[in-house]
């Protein structure tokens, strides 16, 4: 049996942020949710979060986890004293405790995986996961033999200068036999240059250590400040790229862009340079992003082109093509072959098959039937200062440029809207609607005295 504990009780000082360190972003997930993620296929019996600094927010970020444990440090002392808030909890528990840290988001599940392969087959009381490091200045020491049976963790601050020149440093990441831990934690001692409990020191105490040293040394990256925080966010970056590309996705400039963990891609997608997916994007085979593009929880079907536009919360049907600098909003929905061009913004409507609004036109809370034509500038004027309103227009409408449809309001099918008409009532089937003043020219005009 398994229990997995995350420390999730620092302040994060060095982030320089209102926000609890653990709940800072990384590639569209917090630190503390990715951290979680690392360990779910290991399928443990209990998930316990040590908090502390701002408990209650970092609690409220995690409301829809109902699995998880809420465990108070307070005041924070170490992570000895950490996992010491266990031992209540934790009564009578028989198994293994994986102790993770909260800012430590970049471990593999596999890793993981092997770490508690290894602890269960060596019977040992405590296995802690390792790295070496071409610079391991800050991290404590691992005290090891050939044979991977460790004697000692020491501190940076503690080590002495011959063992500052050991470059096997601690991950932070333990798997404990948890009776064997609980007997050790009261014994801790806080007589160090910190004067903290520190979770290291049981590994002397237990007297049964051995290590695993990870194949990548970036997986035990943690965080500290904004300059760590940007680090991992080029690693996971990095690591998201890389596997779209196996799967058949083409990055003309993979720097230059930047993705979440919710992207799913087709095959075939090619993505330009400058474009960023965030939150969950489903992108169907042969589709086109970019360059200089945004999408945000968007859907699309197969054949799409998305060139330097936004994409918000919309579905977009198989070979729309969108853009350049179009802004789809939230509740927007367009059916296949669909075009919206320059400086076009669409926002909770609903776009039949074939419509296309090709320029400098806003389409806001409406519905339009198949093969409607959105003239250049046209508006509905959704919004009377109080509510919104929807607009109505039928299938093989058309709407002349500089047209105001103001909401609510009704066109049906095949109306055709004069250019520059101002429409406030509905307009039935086959009509042609005009809605503007009678040109006026006066003639020999004698202009400013």
């Amino acid at each position: 049996m398994l229990a997995v504990a995350v420390l999730a009780a620092g302040k994060g000082t060095r982030m320089k942020s209102d926000l609890p360190k653990v709940l800072q972003p990384l590639a569209g997930a917090t630190l503390v949710e990715r951290v979680l993620a690392s360990c779910q296929r290991l399928d443990p019996a209990r998930q316990l979060l040590v908090v502390g600094h701002q408990a209650e927010r970092v609690q409220a970020s995690l409301a829809a986890r109902p699995e998880l444990e809420y465990v108070l440090q307070q005041p924070q002392n170490g992570t000895g004293h950490a996992v010491q808030q266990l031992l209540e909890p934790l009564a009578g528990f028989a198994g293994e405790l994986l102790v993770l840290n909260g800012d430590v988001p970049l471990l593999r599940e596999q890793t993981l995986e092997h770490l508690l392969e290894r602890h269960r087959a060596s019977g040992a009381a405590v296995t802690l996961l390792t790295a070496r490091l071409a610079d391991p200045t800050g991290y404590g020491r691992v005290i090891a033999d050939d044979t991977g049976t460790v004697s000692a963790i020491v501190e940076h601050r503690d080590c002495t200068p011959e063992q500052r020149t050991i470059n096997l440093i601690n991950a932070g990441i333990y798997c404990f036999d948890w009776a064997r831990l609980a007997e050790v934690l009261p014994k801790l001692r806080s007589d160090n240059d910190q004067g903290e409990l520190y979770l290291t020191d049981t590994v002397a105490l237990l007297g049964s250590a051995i290590h695993l040293e990870v194949a990548d040394a970036d997986e035990i990256n943690g965080i500290n400040d904004r300059l760590q925080l940007s680090q991992c966010e080029a690693v996971l970056q990095q690591r998201l790229r890389e596997h779209w590309m196996r799967e058949g996705v083409t990055f003309v400039d993979p720097a230059s862009c930047s993705l979440s963990d919710g992207t799913r891609f087709g095959r075939d997608v090619i993505v330009e340079p400058q474009s960023h997916f965030r939150g969950s994007n489903q992108i169907g085979d042969g589709c086109r992003i970019g360059p200089g593009s945004l999408l945000d929880n968007a859907q699309l079907g197969t054949g799409v082109t998305v060139l330097f536009s936004v994409v918000n919360g919309a579905q977009v049907g198989d070979r729309c093509a969108i853009g350049p600098y179009s802004q789809l909003r939230p509740g927007t929905r367009l059916e296949a072959d669909c075009r919206v061009g320059n400086f076009v913004e669409i926002k909770n409507s609903h776009l039949d098959a074939g419509c296309k609004a090709n320029h400098l036109s806003y389409i806001g809370d409406a519905d339009l039937g198949q093969g409607v034509n959105v003239g250049a500038g046209t508006i509905t004027a959704n919004y009377d200062g109080v509510h919104k309103h929807r607009t109505l227009i039928g299938s093989g409408s058309k709407t002349g440029a500089n047209s105001t449809l103001v909401a609510p309001l009704s066109l049906g099918t095949g109306v055709t809207v004069g250019a520059g008409s101002v429409i406030t009532q509905d307009v039935a089937a086959g009509a042609l609607a005009l809605g503007r003043a009678r040109q006026v020219v006066k003639e020999n005009w004698p202009g400013p005295a």
